[in-house]
């Protein structure tokens, strides 16, 4: 099961690339939402104990400050990929960027591009899919299809 917890509510249309492949993928999610400055009590119990209800990987959204994917790293033993979201509050999304990906050493964050949910919806099956032979193999048909649309792509271009 993948955990996927963003900021506020407004990170939710970012989000939800993130849940789509991996619905595609047919693995199990928990969505919830987890403010690392509204309600830290609650990113505390969720980072302490998402493993003990059987999540491998935490995908975490934020904008502006962008605390939550290292918050929830700091305290969780469990893979986490950061999404900084292009937040109203933002400095074209800078901010978001540079708080998720610069983290200290011993305290890792996967960080993907800036808005960049889908990616991480597809590094978490492929976390997930090097224990898993069914979401290896459905990752390996996804890349497969990718690779098709191009090979078209160059076809159609050509004509």
């Amino acid at each position: 099961m993948v955990g996927i917890i963003m900021g506020s509510d407004s990170d939710l249309p970012i989000m939800q690339e993130a849940i789509d492949i991996l619905e595609g993928f047919d693995i199990q999610i928990e969505v919830d939402i987890v403010s690392a400055h509204r309600t830290p009590d609650k990113l505390v119990a969720y980072s302490k104990n998402a493993h003990t209800r059987g999540i491998k990987v935490i995908i975490a959204g934020a904008g502006g400050a962008a605390h939550l994917p290292g918050m929830v790293a700091s305290m969780s033993p469990l893979p986490i990929i950061g999404v900084p979201v292009k937040s109203r509050n933002s400095i074209d999304g800078w901010d978001s960027i540079l708080s998720i990906l610069q983290m200290p050493g011993g305290v890792p964050v996967a960080t993907v591009a800036l808005d960049g949910a889908k990616n991480a919806g597809i590094l978490a099956a492929q976390i997930i899919g090097a224990s898993d032979k069914c979401v290896m193999d459905k990752i390996i048909a996804y890349k497969e299809g990718l690779k098709l649309k191009v090979e078209q792509a160059s076809q159609k271009v050509k004509k």
